[in-house]
């Protein structure tokens, strides 16, 4: 019988040292050390106090730890001398039954793997759902992170380590993620529709109201009325809106969801997760037969990207009233307008204006996302309380100096265009910087008519700044523009600057950030509070109503806008829970 935490808490040291044997391949001192922080108030309590071990242990321990592992498909699984976990996470990846080439192939990585970096390579086959990667993931991956950085591949073999003792754990525990198995497994449905151009070479892409676009939002409605919600349409802008009702008609709503169209060969978590948690939850409350003081209304907002016409967010423009009427014009790469895309999908642009919603009549508007970066990844942190979503401000500009022989212009007499931009690049790096949380890229160069040997004349390029509050921004862009004319006064150059987007912080509302914060504590996850520098939905719903998000780790170093992008079922999990605690600490304090 599965042992409890309440049985590991209060056990002997020796024993439950031994409830925890195996977690890490041939040493057992970690889950030693991490026993001395008992009582554990959950298993994800357990599993950070193993992580704080390992990272508080030194690099030394570290690489004996990864270089305990066995090589995949190596030597010990063909002696069958690998220990009864390793054993079976390789049999469940169909290790055991390679062919000839795929085994000839991993031999060949491991090899090379292990003489570039004087350690195996390490990972969890068992995958982001328990169930097992696929030898042509497995050995995709192999080929990727070997050309990798040895930093970089340590601490990936160690958030692979954990993940493998974060498996072992649930085993030894009897713990299944069904919740999170259950998201997972309908993000895998939603993914099966793609774009043409795009599903032909296993490349996953959904732009506004496309066919394939516009079958993903009829596989979410039917998922909708399958879980109980009360009420699901398909509004004017194409929206999915699921709404399940209070037992109280007068009843104010709670507002969630996210987007479900993605940028060109996507991944296939970013916006579905906010519109997938919620749905597990009223699943939930359906099924119990549960009512609660509030609405729930959930929306899969049908546009955010911007991938096919030169606007985005249209989907939550139209809830707060801000659907211009001119974006009805915008016409697409093959010259179809939105207005005409709109009426044949069967869709009546008239009816938009009347989709915009009271505030009067909401309680506020929540999110979760994926985060889309390196932070919980790197932290070993399943979950984040996001804080604001940054302020942007861009601009594109243009650095005029002199076009001159490069072979006969002394160094001290260029006005080189290129080096001004240059430099304008590392002061931006450096100033951003000094800030909490602020960013700054010159995401574009380019010298016109540039050539090997003449020094640039002109040089185009591009600002992104970003900042958790108007205030930090307005600073970061007040400093970064001062360096840009200092730069070119010293230089003697001349320059351009317009501003294209300026885009408003949205700080996270106190009393629902706090309600996301009290839903990990009570239940027990690690707490950490992030600002999000991504634009979401919720940017536009901040306009009209309170709003507060919530981060899920991803994988693969939170990579986003990738095929690469994932997440486990084991943090959908417990974002499930986090968002169903939430739910629950919103009733308590009508």
């Amino acid at each position: 019988m599965a042992p409890t935490l309440q049985q590991l808490n209060s056990a002997e040291l020796t024993d439950a040292a031994q409830m925890l044997a195996g977690l890490y391949e041939h040493s057992p001192w970690i889950a030693q050390a991490a026993l001395a922080q008992r009582p554990f108030a959950s298993l994800a309590k357990l599993k950070y106090a193993l992580v704080q071990v390992l990272a508080q242990a030194g690099l030394d321990a570290q690489l004996a730890l990864i270089r305990a592992h066995p090589e995949l498909a190596g030597k010990a699984m063909v002696s069958q001398t690998l220990t009864a976990e390793s054993s079976s996470e390789q049999s469940t990846a169909g290790l055991t039954h390679c062919s000839a080439q795929e085994f000839a192939r991993i031999q060949q990585l491991n090899a090379a793997y292990t003489a570039r970096f004087d350690f195996p390579f390490i990972l969890a086959v068992r995958g982001p759902r328990g169930s097992g990667l696929s030898r042509k993931e497995i050995i995709e991956t192999f080929e990727r992170r070997l050309q990798g950085q040895r930093s970089f591949e340590i601490q990936e073999c160690l958030r692979n380590i954990h993940r493998i003792a974060e498996l072992r754990l649930n085993d030894k525990f009897g713990i299944e993620p069904v919740l999170g198995n259950r998201v997972w497994d309908w993000a895998e449905a939603l993914a099966e529709y793609s774009d043409p151009g795009y599903a032909e070479n296993g490349q996953f892409t959904v732009t506004y109201l496309t066919e394939a676009h516009r079958a993903c939002a009829a596989h979410i409605r039917a998922l909708m009325l399958e879980c109980g919600f009360d009420e699901v349409s398909i509004d004017a802008v194409g929206n999915v809106v699921g709404r399940y009702l209070s037992d109280q008609p007068l009843a104010k709503t709670l507002l969630t969801g996210s987007h479900f169209d993605t940028v060109r060969n996507a991944g296939k978590y970013d916006g579905r997760l906010g519109i997938l948690v919620p749905m597990a939850c009223v699943r939930t409350l359906a099924g119990e037969r549960r009512r609660l003081g509030f609405h729930v209304e959930v929306v899969a907002f049908a546009e955010e990207e911007g991938q096919r016409f030169e606007t985005s967010f249209l989907g939550s423009s139209a809830l707060t009233g801000q659907f211009k009427s001119e974006w009805l014009d915008l016409i697409d790469a093959d010259g179809i307008t939105l207005r005409s895309a709109m009426l044949n999908a069967g869709l009546n642009p008239a009816e938009i204006a009347g989709l915009q919603r009271d505030p009067s009549e909401y309680l506020g508007y929540v999110e979760v996302h994926i985060e889309q970066g390196p932070v919980l990844n790197e932290l070993n942190l399943p979950l984040g309380v996001v804080t604001s979503i940054n302020g942007s401000v861009r601009c594109t500009g243009e650095v005029m100096g002199t076009a001159c022989h490069a072979g006969t212009t002394p160094m001290s007499r260029r006005q080189d265009a290129a080096a001004a931009v240059a430099e304008l690049i590392l002061a931006a790096e450096k100033r951003a910087g000094e800030d909490a949380d602020s960013v700054a890229t010159v995401g574009q160069l380019l010298v016109p008519n540039g050539s090997t040997n003449v020094v640039p004349g002109r040089c185009q390029f591009t600002l992104d700044m970003r900042s958790p509050s108007d205030a930090q921004r307005n600073a970061l862009v007040r400093d970064i523009l001062a360096s840009l004319a200092e730069i070119c006064e010293r230089r003697q150059l001349r320059y351009t600057l317009t501003e294209t987007m300026r885009v408003a912080a949205a700080p996270s509302a106190p009393d629902w950030q706090q309600r996301w914060e009290q839903a990990l504590t009570k239940l027990a996850v690690p707490m950490h509070r992030m600002p999000s520098g991504a634009g979401h939905d919720a940017m536009m719903l901040h306009r009209i109503m309170p709003q507060a998000m919530l981060f899920v780790r991803g994988q693969n170093a939170g990579i986003s806008h990738n095929p690469r992008e994932s997440s486990t079922s084991d943090d959908m999990q417990l974002a499930v829970q986090a968002f169903a605690q939430m739910l629950e600490l919103t009733g308590s304090s009508l």
